[in-house]
């Protein structure tokens, strides 16, 4: 053979191999993390290219808005919050869905300095509290209907944890992946730490959103989008993840190998990724009866409507599979 036919034969099936890819836009909602490790692990270590697609992401951020993206059809997948922004959604008619769930379990925590009476969940209700303004209107609703808790407690959050350093007897709000981590370098000490998660607060997080349209028409690429994805985070989690971390770094120096440590280290803890259904279905695993649970509990406590159709805001069809479950560790 012609050493250069033979080049070019091969440069020829490169680019045909390249451009047989679906090319696919994942917004983030914010900027690179390890709460978003599985994602950069699949682009990193060729696992969309395996399922089929060439995949961008798109970071979010504090001037982002990578969810109106979504909408208006200028990306294909969406990073989003936990199901009450869905439910939302669909309450103003905004046609897009929830198709996986990356977190089983919602990363909201608050915390409170030790030895100070504050050590249970229900303590908090003695001293000052500080809520964010998006929490104030859902999560802390439920606390408000399950725990008895009060808004005259509540002091505002702004993201600085300097007030409740300062003040021993009050609690703050924060995500277990992050706040805990800020709190031990700047105040010295480890925090209580109160997963809403395990007290009853039981949304999917960390979703996949897409609009119904790509659902329908395009129902491959969303099933091998969520796949890879599946099988991203199992690797994130348990194999090899320098390279992810590598390019979370590059897309946001403010993380550090310190900070990407803490955060995976407790992703795993508290079973944000890997707990209850995902054991037996695999990651991004969801089922009706969850959702039922956290939407009655949300109407309960005046943060949705009773009559919107919640069922409408996700869909089990990608779901449940069991793909990537060989790659978690047997013990």
């Amino acid at each position: 053979m012609n050493i250069r036919f033979g080049l070019a034969a091969c440069a020829a099936l490169w680019s045909a191999q390249a451009s047989a890819l679906d090319n696919v836009t994942f917004g983030t909602n914010w900027l690179a993390e390890a709460e978003h490790g599985g994602y950069y692990q699949a682009a990193v270590d060729g696992t969309y290219e395996k399922y089929g697609l060439n995949v961008k992401i798109l970071p979010g951020g504090p001037q982002a808005n990578n969810r109106l993206l979504l909408i208006t059809g200028k990306i294909d997948f969406y990073m989003g919050g936990n199901m009450i922004a869905s439910f939302t959604s669909l309450e103003q008619g905004v046609p897009t869905l929830v198709v996986a769930a990356s977190f089983q379990k919602d990363p909201q925590i608050f915390m409170s300095h030790p030895g100070q009476g504050r050590d249970k969940f229900e303590d908090l209700k003695k001293g000052p509290i500080f809520v964010g303004k998006e929490l104030l209107a859902t999560a802390f609703q439920w606390m408000k209907t399950e725990y008895g808790f009060s808004e005259s407690n509540v002091k505002p959050y702004n993201f600085n944890p300097a007030p409740f350093l300062a003040d021993k007897t009050s609690s703050m709000q924060g995500y277990v992946t992050s706040e805990p981590y800020a709190v031990e370098k700047q105040g010295g000490f480890k925090p209580n730490v109160f997963l809403l998660a395990d007290y009853g607060f039981d949304t999917y997080s960390t979703t996949i959103e897409t609009r119904i349209e790509t659902m329908q028409k395009q129902p491959d690429v969303v099933q091998r989008f969520v796949d890879a994805s599946a099988v991203g985070w199992y690797n994130y989690l348990y194999g090899d993840n320098r390279k992810a971390n590598d390019l979370i770094k590059k897309e946001n120096p403010e993380m550090d190998d310190a900070q990407l440590a803490f955060s995976i280290a407790r992703l795993k803890e508290y079973g944000i990724v890997d707990s209850g259904d995902t054991l037996t279905m695999g990651l991004g695993a969801m089922t009706d009866a969850r959702m039922k649970s956290f939407f009655d509990k949300m109407v309960k406590a005046g943060v949705v409507k009773a009559n919107i159709d919640y069922r409408k805001s996700y869909t089990l069809q990608f779901v449940n599979k069991k793909v990537g479950l060989d790659l978690r560790p047997k013990n």
